[in-house]
Order: structure tokens, then sequence, then C-alpha cells
């Protein structure tokens, strides 16, 4: 069996996934959502977030961010995130095209934005002839595999709501988040104030298919047509729910991602004994941040692959995902050493 440290996203899906998929393979099922399956998912995000949470499914993490923000944008509104952020660097300009919207994308060097940094863009100085922003989004974790504490969260909530803007938070990986905080999806996300959340399902297990967490339901009214313009309403919806369903059922989504994490923890440790190797960004979640000469990297690479992250300072990242295992770390870590 081929495995990597590339991304969890080269990981396969868990067997509880699988299994619900092939349980939802039965029969026939009404589509669009109208099915079971979809239901009892809905239910499972109303227990994490709580009643008031309006869900949607879609098939991947950029229709999940760019949907989400689209349908509570405007053409002259512009979006604050970090100039780390997927939306910014990773989604091919979808914001732009699809949302019509400007991103302000604010420098930083741990993925992390603060008040302090955004205060300064929250209006628009010069209206009418600057874009107006609506929206703030963060990632939670970062795309430097950095977390957000829940107060800072709070306090970025507090400061959008002030100026009358949304917060947007792309959870691509929310569950390392919520288990490296030790805290529930509730108090981190619904209790501070997030408006609205991408939640992630492929990089903890799932086959395919991301949700859409709207914890204020009037920001869900035009989601729908929205969903449906960008080619994203899933006909047989329940093989995207049902996975949902699996993964938050008996908290499945955590013994995923603690299991990621503490693998990064392991092989973050090992990395740091070698003398070459330089660990660039605290580890907090299942991602590893390292500056490595290139001939080491290239023979790393060779035994395990993993992407490089800033090739101008020999930066890398390395990622564990909720089957990475002990032995694999070790016999990686022997090979370096040999």
């Amino acid at each position: 069996m081929i495995k990597s440290f590339a991304s969890d996203n080269w990981a396969g899906v868990c067997p509880e996934v699988m299994r619900a998929l092939i349980d939802a393979n039965q029969g026939h099922s009404p589509a669009y959502g109208a099915d079971p399956h979809t239901s009892e998912a809905k239910q499972e995000f109303k227990k994490l977030f709580g009643q008031k949470a309006e869900v949607f499914f879609v098939y991947n993490g950029t229709a999940a961010n760019i949907i989400s923000l689209a349908s509570n944008s405007r053409s002259f509104n512009s979006i604050i995130c970090s100039a780390h952020a997927h939306i910014n660097v990773d989604e091919c300009g979808a914001g732009e095209k699809f949302a019509g919207t400007k991103l302000l994308d604010l420098p930083n060097t741990d993925g992390k934005l603060t008040t302090e940094m955004i205060l300064p863009h929250v209006k628009a100085d010069r209206y009418p002839h600057q874009s107006v922003p609506g929206i703030i989004s963060i990632t939670q974790a970062t795309e430097l595999g950095t977390l957000y504490t829940v107060s800072e969260i709070e306090a970025i909530a507090d400061l959008a709501h002030k100026y009358n803007l949304i917060l947007h938070v792309d959870g691509a990986r929310i569950a390392n988040a919520a288990v490296a905080l030790n805290c529930s999806m509730k108090e981190m996300i619904t209790d501070t104030g997030v408006d609205i959340l991408s939640f992630g399902g492929t990089k903890n297990g799932m086959m395919f298919g991301e949700s859409v967490v709207f914890l204020k339901p009037e920001l869900a009214e035009l989601f729908e047509l929205f969903r449906k313009q960008g080619m994203q309403l899933a006909s047989k919806m329940r093989f995207i729910s049902a996975q949902f369903t699996a993964l938050l059922k008996d908290n499945v989504w955590e013994k995923n991602a603690k299991h990621a994490n503490e693998k990064a923890q392991y092989l973050g440790s090992k990395l740091a004994g070698i003398q070459e190797i330089k660990i660039s960004q605290k580890i907090e979640t299942n991602g590893i941040w390292a500056i490595i000469p290139k001939s080491l990297a290239e023979k790393m690479q060779n035994t395990q692959f993993f992407y490089p992250w800033d090739e101008s300072k020999d930066e890398y990242r390395i990622m564990c995902s909720f089957d990475t295992t002990r032995d694999e770390i070790d016999q990686f870590i022997d090979t370096i050493l040999s």
C-alpha cells in the first residue's frame, strides 16, 4: 500500500464512512436532499452547532467557501482575508469570478489575522469610490497549520459585527482544530459569534463532500439558488450526507482528527531532532512546516512524498492523516538517518 505525507487529501476513506456509503447504496431514495440520510445528517450538525444551524452539502471545499461568500456578497463588496488564505491562493480566482468581489489579502507570518491587522480595512473611507468590506474570512486551522484560540475568534467576530460585517470561517480542517483546542464545535464556532462555516469532511476521512453551516439562518436565504447556479446541487445527495452522518455520529470526526494530530506531533518531534531540519511553524494540528536542505528533502521525498511550500527558502509541508501509523513514521525517520 502506497502512502505519503503529501496531504490528508491523499488518504483513503475511513471504515465508518465506507460502510455508510455501502448502506446508502441500497435501493432508491429521493433526490436533491429530500432523502432520510440528508435529514439525519442535518440533525447531527444541529447537535454540534445548535438547533438554529442551517446546513447545506456541496462536493468540494472551494464550493463551500465561494458559494457561501457569494450568496452574501455584492459585486461592490470586498472580503478581508489572510494573504495565505485558500480563497486567495488556491482557488484559481474563484472568489473574484464567481462571487465578483475584491479580496483584501493581509500579509502575516503565521497564517492568522488579528483585530489590529483587520481594523484599518473594515470601512470604505472613500465611499462610493472604494469597494465596501462585507465579510471577514479566516481559516481554522490555518493554511500554515496554526490555530486561532477561542478568544481570538470571538474578538474577530466582535469586530466584524461592530462594523456590520459577516465572519466566515474556512474549516477545511476544523476537526483538527477543535481537537487541538480541546473544545466543542459549539464553543469554538457558535458561541464565539461565527456567522458562516465551511465544514470540511474530505480531509477527515470522507470520500468526497463538504458542508456549509449557517449559524445565522437569515444568511442562508439565497444559498440554495447560488448552489444550483454554482453546479453544486447533488442529485444523489444521500452519498454526501450519509458520509457526514457516519463522521459525526459517535464522534468519528474527533477520533480521526486526534489520530492525525498526534501523529504530526510524533513526526515533528522526530524531525526536530535532526540537525539539518528546522521546524518553521508551531505544530498545532496535523501539519508540519519545516526548512529542509534541498538534497535532504529530495532523499526524504523519495521515501515518502510531501510537497514544497516555499521553494525560495527550502520550506516544505509534511501532513499526517487519520490513517498515518507510528511504524510508517519510524521507517521514514530511519531512512533519513541511514
